[in-house]
């Protein structure tokens, strides 16, 4: 019995790999997280912009996921996750064993909205990432409860007490799905390819952002640049939390890389991705991570946290939702007219 049930996993695993040469070829795949209400028509989400803007007509069912699937005739697919880190690892997961289309060549965007942090970003502002780190596998000790001297109460898996540097997650047992890092070149690339991306400034934004007395980047129009993402599915928000993101960052990166924005998804995404990239039905190094600022991970000068957390986006997020598209539509027109070259060769390699 055992062994004939190993049999039919198997079978239908290979089954599954074959397929996908002969499943519909997609040049690259839009990964948004969340949608309003309807996916044309009314309030946008992440989504909606894509399906409108990119002519993503094409409606394929997808039982397994939280949104139907849609794409154009140009070879766009775009999926919607549904809110959080599950959700994300699930629809990605069936997306990657979906036999109807061919993903092996595909890129893969992943753009939607986020916290970040007014030391270096601006609201409506977008952050290419170059690496994905996650902020739920971790201890955590109630803040009311944290030994003096501790920064946080938030301590990497292995260690005893809050890492001061990689050396300090390496001493005892860990998990693999921490710390991604993404294809450098392909990076700088879509960066170069979005950095002069014209993003509409919001009068609330301009206003909000000009609470921020002392945070010079905050205060500025939007712009793209590059920067970490941490993700994790609590919403955190605050002043030492935001001081606790940047040093979890730099510890399971390095030195060099800092936090900008913060989501509830990527990290389940990359896991999914990277599973899928194990038994080539996609390719990890094609992956590409963009946040966008729909509000600061700190509360402006005089404010405090509670209130900052809930309060509503200025703009309600828009700005961030068209940056989305904005600069991440220009580097999917990039791959687009240059697919013939991009197909077996990535760019900025």
């Amino acid at each position: 019995m055992f062994e004939r049930m190993l049999f039919i996993l198997l079978f239908g695993f290979v089954a599954s790999s074959a397929s996908a040469e002969s499943g519909i070829p997609v040049k690259v795949v839009v990964v948004s997280m969340f949608e309003s209400g309807e996916v044309t028509g009314d309030k946008p989400g992440e989504f909606q912009f894509w399906v409108e803007r990119l002519d993503l007509k094409n409606v394929y069912p997808f039982e397994m996921g939280e949104y139907e699937l849609r794409m154009n005739d140009d070879g766009v697919l775009g999926i919607c996750l549904g809110g959080g880190i599950p959700n994300a690892t699930a629809s990605i997961m069936a997306l990657g064993l979906d036999t109807r289309f061919d993903l092996t060549k595909a890129y893969w965007l992943i753009a939607g909205i986020s916290g970040a942090d007014p030391k270096d970003m601006s609201l409506g502002s977008a952050a290419w990432a170059r690496w994905v780190i996650d902020g739920d596998l971790l201890y955590e000790i109630d803040a009311r409860e944290i030994p003096a001297g501790w920064p946080y109460g938030m301590i990497p898996l292995g260690a005893q007490k809050p890492a001061d540097g990689p050396q300090d997650i390496r001493t005892g047992w860990s998990l693999n799905t921490i710390a991604f890092e993404l294809n450098q070149g392909l990076v700088n690339w879509a960066f170069r390819v979005s950095k002069d991306t014209v993003i509409p400034d919001g009068v609330g934004i301009k206003s909000f952002r000009q609470q921020f007395d002392g945070y010079p980047t905050a205060q500025k129009p939007p712009f793209v640049t590059i920067g970490e993402t941490l993700s994790a599915s609590t919403y955190w928000h605050g002043e030492l939390m935001s001081r606790w993101a940047n040093d979890w960052v730099k510890l399971y990166s390095n030195e060099q890389m800092n936090f900008m924005t913060a989501n509830m998804e990527d990290s389940g995404t990359l896991t999914a991705l990277h599973r899928l990239g194990r038994v080539k039905l996609i390719d990890p190094e094609r992956i590409m991570v963009l946040r966008t600022a729909s509000n600061f991970t700190i509360p402006p000068p005089g404010k405090d946290a509670a209130w900052s957390s809930t309060a509503p986006y200025p703009d309600d997020g828009l700005p961030a939702k068209e940056a989305a598209f904005r600069v991440g539509n220009a580097v999917v027109k990039e791959i687009l007219a240059n697919w013939d070259l991009f197909k077996d060769s990535l760019p900025g390699q």
